[in-house]
């Protein structure tokens, strides 16, 4: 019987190859896919369209309104997406503790499974900078699962897969094609409008574009 795995799943390009490389190494997959007050929430509509085409077994859909503390230009109406800058500071679309949030929300799931696998596709290469990205930051919320969970106590290990943390842009995108991804399916744009557009100038965008680019692969992403 194949092992289980919660997903971290928003539907972006980076997600998405994660769910396809869990499927890969033959663990039936659980995408956990989070409504946090994100300002592009379109991308939770392709995430519905993408786990029926990848076979999950369950796709769960959970609202957070993370709006409510502000302090991002994700969720926040009263601060601008950025385009992206390209120098070492972190940039307004880090959103507080955001990864924190949604893994303890994943293990909470896969406790209830009997799941020891989480996936997630920090990136700690091609990305902004992010705090909660870090090979670091990963291994201690591998720590943190065991300490605070029953299954943890009892002796189970929780293993929190982030299998793109050390990979460029354009190495997920080719990890992702050898698996048969149609990443015109994917949104990655933090202003994407109502029909899935990107904007081509935020962060996310940039990214996106440099790793289609550098795989010498043609960007199927649909822009504005």
């Amino acid at each position: 019987m194949a092992k289980k795995a919660v997903i971290l799943f928003s539907g972006g390009l980076d997600s998405t190859t994660c769910l396809a490389i869990a499927k890969a190494e033959g663990f039936d997959c659980y995408a956990l896919s989070i409504n946090y007050g994100q300002k592009h929430s379109i991308e939770l509509e392709n995430a519905k369209r993408i786990a029926k085409t990848m076979d999950v077994v369950e796709h769960k859909i959970i609202s957070l309104n993370l709006s409510e503390l502000g302090g991002s230009s994700l969720t926040s109406g009263d601060i601008n997406i950025p385009d992206y800058k390209g120098d070492k500071a972190i940039p307004t679309t880090y959103v507080p503790a955001r990864n924190t949030v949604f893994l303890s929300i994943a293990l909470g799931w896969a406790e209830v499974l009997n799941s020891f696998d989480i996936y997630i596709g920090a990136n700690d290469v091609d990305y902004s900078g992010y705090p909660d990205c870090r090979p670091v930051y990963i291994q201690a919320f591998e720590n943190l699962a065991k300490l605070a969970t029953k299954a943890g106590v009892e002796g189970k290990n929780f293993h929190i897969h982030a299998p793109l943390l050390r990979l460029s842009k354009s190495e997920i995108i080719k990890v992702g094609m050898k698996q048969g991804i149609d990443y015109k399916m994917t949104v990655s744009c933090y202003r994407a409008n109502s029909k899935g557009e990107a904007c081509g100038q935020c962060d996310s965008c940039v990214y996106r574009i440099k790793g289609f680019n550098e795989a010498g692969l043609s960007d199927p992403t649909l822009y504005m």
